[in-house]
């Protein structure tokens, strides 16, 4: 597994600059219709993910390659402005910088993950049916994720930097040799805060009820796929 590295104190960035490098970035999907406080932290958060970035490319070297989660190819940048994804700015940007966008999801695998996804984020009956459906998904996540980590050894090159849009908690193994740099401004603390707050405040006001059981259930990450998929 890739080491992950820490926040870089200047004396030490030379000592970075061979290598494949990979700057991670938290992919923030927020569902339409937020309120103001949060809009004002989703723009902060990725004004400050644009900044964090050029000083990674300024002291170790210039982004060549993109890789944002859910594009199944470089034709399909535009869905992130459809989307109202805050990375779609940084990525066009990077673009006009001389970066490529490469493609790392698999098509038919995606559309396989989200389906399951789909599935689990309906209102199941029954604890069986959703252990079945739950360990479909939990596959198809393990596939995603093997071949989102094979795409990007294909494609970053040696001494190469590049950055990845994605979400946190993924899984996904890096390749050994690949140094991870967590992009994580003051920002994005303060955006989390407010979303979990939000779902808490949206909790409070949902009825008592059995049939909400099996979709309480979910694990954290097909609740954020679920957004992806809407």
């Amino acid at each position: 597994m890739s080491e992950v590295l820490g926040k870089m104190e200047k004396p030490e960035a030379a000592q970075f600059k061979d290598g494949r490098k990979l700057f991670f970035v938290p992919l923030i999907v927020t569902p339409l219709g937020e309120d103001e406080t949060i809009t004002g932290l989703v723009t902060q958060y990725w004004k400050e993910v644009a900044e964090q970035l050029k000083n990674l490319e300024n002291k170790l070297s210039q982004i060549k390659r993109i890789y944002h989660e859910l594009l199944p190819g470089e034709e399909s940048v535009n869905q992130l402005e459809m989307m109202k994804i805050g990375s779609f700015g940084i990525v066009q940007s990077l673009i006009s910088d001389g970066a490529e966008i490469c493609a790392i999801e698999d098509d038919e695998i995606m559309r396989e993950f989200l389906d399951w996804n789909l599935c689990l984020s309906m209102q199941l009956q029954s604890s069986k049916v959703f252990k079945k459906l739950y360990d479909f998904f939990q596959e198809s996540v393990s596939q995603r994720n093997e071949h989102l980590a094979k795409r990007i050894d294909e494609t970053l090159q040696g001494d190469e930097s590049a950055v990845l849009f994605m979400r946190e908690g993924h899984r996904v193994q890096f390749p050994s040799d690949v140094q991870i740099f967590y992009v994580a401004p003051p920002a994005l603390d303060a955006l989390q805060r407010a979303l979990r707050e939000q779902q808490e405040k949206a909790h409070k006001h949902e009825p008592d009820s059995s049939e909400q059981e099996s979709s309480d259930a979910k694990p954290e990450q097909t609740d954020a796929a679920a957004d992806a998929a809407s």
